[in-house]
């Protein structure tokens, strides 16, 4: 499942053709039509009636990501997600009873083998083989009345498209668009899934989010790069320096008992906002809402993340060796989205590396030909808590990372001590406003992008300034934020390399 992240930035290819009509998108006139409604347990719904065609959207955000997860079980948010398509007491079962009856003994056998995993290498390998087919046993016997994918099936039939999800470092969300006359479908569904949420089928489902994260992270030259080394360099203490799906180690260790506390500290109604976009009338949304979403119990706001790590003083690097094609990215830490030089940042990082007509893949890629690939941006691994400026480079076959290295460095003091010119300064805002509009075009994305600024800035109608704080950015606030932040004595770089006996083949 996709992991979201902005794209105010992003070149999107249809964008261009709207900036003539940008003027003529009146964000005020949109904002009056935004209806927020809070429940008394404190879930907000965020509307946006839109009658073009009898469809509706929704993007249920929940304000708990990877951050969030309890130490030794990183990636419990991505697991959950995973869970939260497999139903409810009513949904995705043929007698919920006998079913909990074998997920009860399948929690305490589980139990037993983490007990036996703990003597490290005193643990009895025989006792932990024999409760291993004790678990398959009662694994087997759960299965028994399980209703596979019963959840999306009953989406589909019902006419609804892109049911999905993605977790973030900070947030999890949650995504479906249905006919309009399936609204009260969808309350009762939604609000059943995180009001009464069965984690069945957990233990294979452990085995395919271990696959997963084989394939996007072991078995990836690039996930290794990114979440293996990289984030760590650049985070101590923080979670943005752990990997969003987990250890290996970690995911085996999942068990629902603690899989279930986390879900009632974080998956309250205070810290989840829906989004609606479409063929609606606010009044009825209010009233389904209240009769389905208004009947979750009402739980304290989880407790804040208290890190705030000091910025590393100095350069860190490191390097992974393998047989693959060589690449490196490099960072410097910057302020949270919220922070107001963020806006200059993205601009920053769409100058220097977003889209062919780049600073970086004029110089690198088409001129020098010494890379095949060189990106900037902004916002990874998350924009909740400071975060980082990122570049990465792929080279090509006759120049090394450090050729490339030296030469984005090379622009990147350039930019620090001299005003970009007005022409790309122009430009830069046309994509930014262009791929913003574009994005604010869908339902989908408006309402993902509602429920978004409702938390990360505190209130979806900043999203409507965004627009004027690109229009506010000078050439002197880009050439200000890259002297402040992109030190080059202060960043981290991390490289895949050949192994040194390849490295001259």
């Amino acid at each position: 499942m996709k992991q979201l992240r902005s794209a105010f930035f992003t070149l999107a290819i249809m964008a261009l053709a709207m900036i003539s009509s940008a003027a003529a998108f009146d964000f005020s006139e949109i904002e009056k039509q935004v209806v927020e409604y809070k429940l008394d347990n404190g879930l907000t719904i965020i509307m946006l009636p839109r009658h073009d065609a009898p469809v509706i959207s929704f993007v249920t955000h929940v304000n708990a990501g990877c951050t969030d997860d309890p130490m030794g079980s990183m990636g419990m948010a991505h697991m959950f997600e995973h869970m939260a398509f497999k139903g409810t007491e009513e949904i995705g079962t043929t007698d919920i009873k006998k079913e909990k009856k074998w997920m009860a003994e399948e929690d305490r056998i589980f139990a037993l083998i983490m007990e036996e995993r703990t003597k490290g290498p005193l643990a009895d390998s025989a006792r932990l083989a024999a409760l291993g087919e004790e678990l398959a046993t009662a694994t087997d016997s759960a299965a028994q009345y399980v209703v596979t994918n019963e959840f999306s099936q009953i989406v589909s039939r019902e006419g609804g498209v892109g049911l999905n999800a993605g977790t973030s470092m900070d947030y999890t969300q949650y995504y479906l668009n249905y006919p309009s006359n399936k609204l009260e479908l969808w309350m009762a569904m939604e609000s059943d899934r995180f009001a009464h949420p069965v984690l069945r089928e957990l233990f294979n489902e452990k085995n395919v989010v271990a696959e997963e994260r084989r394939s996007r992270i072991t078995s990836s030259p690039s996930g290794k790069l990114f979440w293996g080394e990289y984030i760590g360099l650049a985070f101590n203490a923080h979670p943005y320096g752990k990997c969003l799906i987990g250890e290996m180690s970690e995911i085996q260790n999942y068990n629902r008992p603690t899989m279930m506390k986390q879900f009632e500290t974080y998956y309250v109604p205070r810290n989840i906002a829906v989004g609606i976009v479409g063929d609606v009338d606010p009044d009825e949304v209010i009233r389904l809402a209240e009769k389905y979403f208004g009947k979750i119990k009402d739980r304290p706001e989880p407790p804040p993340l208290m890190i705030d790590e000091e910025y590393p003083f100095g350069m860190r690097q490191a390097t992974i060796r393998d047989n693959s094609q060589p690449m490196f990215i490099t960072g410097y830490r910057i302020p949270s989205v919220r922070h107001p030089d963020f806006v200059a940042l993205d601009a920053l990082a769409s100058y220097l590396g977003s889209g062919r007509t780049s600073a970086l893949y004029k110089d690198l890629v088409k001129e020098k030909k010494s890379a095949v690939s060189v990106s900037a941006f902004t916002g990874f691994p998350g924009r909740k808590y400071p975060t980082l400026f990122s570049i990465f480079c792929i080279p090509s076959n006759d120049f090394s990372n450090t050729d490339n290295e030296e030469i984005i460095l090379a622009e990147i003091e350039k930019v620090r001590n001299e005003l970009i010119p007005e022409e790309e300064l122009a430009k830069i805002k046309a994509q930014a406003k262009a791929a913003f509009i574009n994005t604010l075009g869908s339902n989908s994305g408006m309402a993902s992008q509602l429920v978004s600024y409702y938390f990360y800035k505190g209130d979806w109608r900043e999203l409507f300034k965004e627009i004027d704080r690109v229009n506010a950015l000078t050439a002197e606030d880009i050439k200000r934020v890259a002297e402040k932040y992109l030190d080059p004595d202060k960043r981290v770089v991390a490289y895949l390399e050949k192994p040194v006996e390849d490295e001259n083949n």
